[in-house]
């Protein structure tokens, strides 16, 4: 069993977890309306750190986003004694975007932008041997970012975790989102009749998480399970039916009595099809008679911190024994059945659920309790076997080891392949040079598995590793906003500044529905992936996977190093 033994909460809320919970029970929000802000033309309201903040919380040599993590960290590490020069601890960063607020024309410093140098700075910082990991998953990252640790924890690989996610703003997210017209101007309204989109929030949050019950008191929050599943539906938009958040539910339910639950802390966006799609899951679980509430109205939409956040303040709020109220909500506007109010209510349970959802179709659900136990199986060992691989670089195209002819080299040779390969796709040509790219190696993969084609499938995993992201978009997106008298922020590009979009377009394809889910190394370390991929078996419901490693640096410089495997 996986045990939290300290946390943090650093947002324009406060220093603390337990500030923040106080300002949230006050009902304080940090959210402010801004008209010309970044000079973005269209006005917005977020949730910033003021001047006077970011001053106080900046580390010398390090940016305001990797700034805010060590804070954040050294914060929860202050309540707990761990020797961080040792090998049983890890580092999982959970971001979105990281340090984008530095790229520029003129960047050519890798490391000052890309969340796998990130993580290792930030490791640097505070003592810790051992090599990160980043996990980039939309929306859910945090979410994904806890579940990887448990699972880590729960194979022995590491005693210790500590989970931290974390996003800032910048022109480039606003006006991403803005393309996008996802954005409200004034504060939010989850799950109301009258919503109009979301706010974007900065902040930092993190979790210790610790496998050793020697250590731990009795009444410590655990993480009892979680899952990952796809909707394999659109990019961009939930599944009308809430598929894959249900099912996210549904797994971490599994033998669980629901009458047990508190409450379910939802994603809670505030945008018209998220609501609509969570009440729906939520109803579809069986859950419409357990609370629901959403935080965004106080911290706004925190990106790569808001599965880490929202998990702390809700078990902050249950130790408290109390269910928030959501702030901004005064009248239903969704279909499915939900149980939710804009005031906070007494509870003396002492189990939740934290759903979550994102680009890319991911959905990612997470049971955590003081009073269940331990109630699902957890393998002692993963054994794979690897079945089939791929190996595309701009000079050479590999399956199972047999060179494949070609004519073209660098980025010309992925639309050859297209063409000799698949054809009848052409959604291909509006995808990003990544998402092309993993398109093109796992459309060869599975041609060399011989199996039936376009059959859903919950089983198969997509689990995916990189060094650089989307760069080679996020520059592309950064040129429409770049220059004031060419402001044009671009949806098409901007939606594929998120690596995790490319298993998405997999997921889409092929019909797969489980797992989907993207890390950053600072290296092709085979070791650490082997580790992460072991774990992502232990859902209980994975029986194969898509995984490797796939980048794509720029059109001279990329690698698809992807391969299946499966459990035996």
């Amino acid at each position: 069993m996986v045990y939290i033994i300290a946390d943090n909460i650093l947002s324009p809320l406060g220093e603390t977890t337990d500030q923040n919970y106080q300002n949230v029970k006050s009902g304080h929000s940090a959210i402010m309306h801004y008209s010309s802000l970044w000079n973005i033309p269209e006005p917005f309201s977020v949730s910033l750190f003021n001047d006077d903040q970011n001053t106080l919380l900046k580390t010398e040599g390090l940016s305001r986003f990797e700034s805010i993590v060590v804070k954040s960290i050294e914060s929860a590490l202050s309540d707990v004694q761990i020797d961080l020069t040792k090998d049983n601890a890890v580092l999982i960063l959970s971001t979105t975007k990281a340090n984008i607020e530095g790229l520029n024309e003129n960047c050519h410093e890798r490391t000052a932008i890309y969340p796998s140098d990130c993580a290792k700075r930030i490791c640097r910082e505070i003592g810790l041997k051992t090599e990160p990991i980043v996990a980039c998953n939309a929306c859910i990252s945090g979410a994904s970012a806890i579940i990887l640790a448990a699972r880590l924890l729960e194979l022995n690989y590491y005693k210790y975790a500590i989970v931290s996610g974390a996003d800032v703003l910048n022109p480039f997210v606003v006006s991403g989102f803005q393309s996008l017209k996802a954005l409200a101007e004034y504060n939010c309204k989850p799950f109301d009749i009258e919503r109009l989109g979301l706010n974007l929030g900065e902040a930092a949050s993190t979790l210790i998480l610790s496998s050793d019950h020697h250590e731990i008191s009795h009444n410590k929050w655990h993480i009892e399970t979680g899952a990952i599943r796809n909707d394999a539906f659109h990019i961009s938009s939930p599944s009308k039916n809430g598929e894959g958040a249900y099912k996210a539910i549904k797994t971490v339910l599994k033998d669980v009595d629901i009458n047990e639950l508190a409450l379910i802390n939802a994603h809670g966006t505030a945008t018209m099809f998220n609501d609509q799609m969570e009440s729906v899951a939520i109803e579809r679980a069986g859950l419409s008679s357990i609370p629901v509430n959403s935080l965004k109205g106080y911290f706004g939409h925190t990106l790569g911190a808001a599965g880490v956040l929202e998990t702390v303040l809700t078990a902050r709020s249950l130790d408290d024994q109390m269910t928030l109220g959501t702030k901004g909500f005064e009248e239903i506007g969704v279909s499915g059945h939900i149980s939710i109010s804009a005031e906070s209510t007494h509870t003396d349970k002492d189990t939740f659920i934290k759903m979550i959802s994102g680009f890319g179709g991911c959905n990612a659900s997470l049971l955590l309790s003081k009073s269940l136990q331990n109630i699902t199986d957890v393998r002692e060992t993963i054994s794979m076997l690897k079945t089939h691989h791929v190996l595309i670089t701009p000079e050479r195209i590999e399956v199972d080891g047999t060179s494949l002819a070609h004519y073209c080299a660098g980025k010309e040779m992925l639309t050859e392949l297209y063409r000799s390969f698949v054809k009848e796709y052409p959604k291909f040509y509006k995808m990003d040079m990544l998402s092309r790219l993993g398109f093109i190696s796992t459309e060869l993969l599975i041609e060399a598995e011989g199996l039936e084609r376009f059959v859903p499938n919950d089983n198969r995993a997509i689990i995916l590793f990189n060094h650089s992201s989307s760069i080679h978009t996020d520059k592309e997106y950064f040129k429409t906003i770049q220059n004031p008298d060419e402001y044009f922020p671009s949806p098409s590009l901007f939606v594929y500044t998120l690596p995790n979009i490319v298993t998405g377009e997999i997921a889409i394809r092929n019909m797969y529905a489980g797992e989907t889910s993207f890390y950053m190394l600072s290296y092709k370390d085979e070791g650490l992936m082997e580790k992460v991929q072991k774990a992502s078996f232990l859902d209980g419901i994975t029986d194969s996977m898509i995984t490797g490693w796939l980048d794509y640096e720029n059109d001279d410089n990329f690698e698809a190093n992807i391969y299946t495997v499966e459990l035996r």
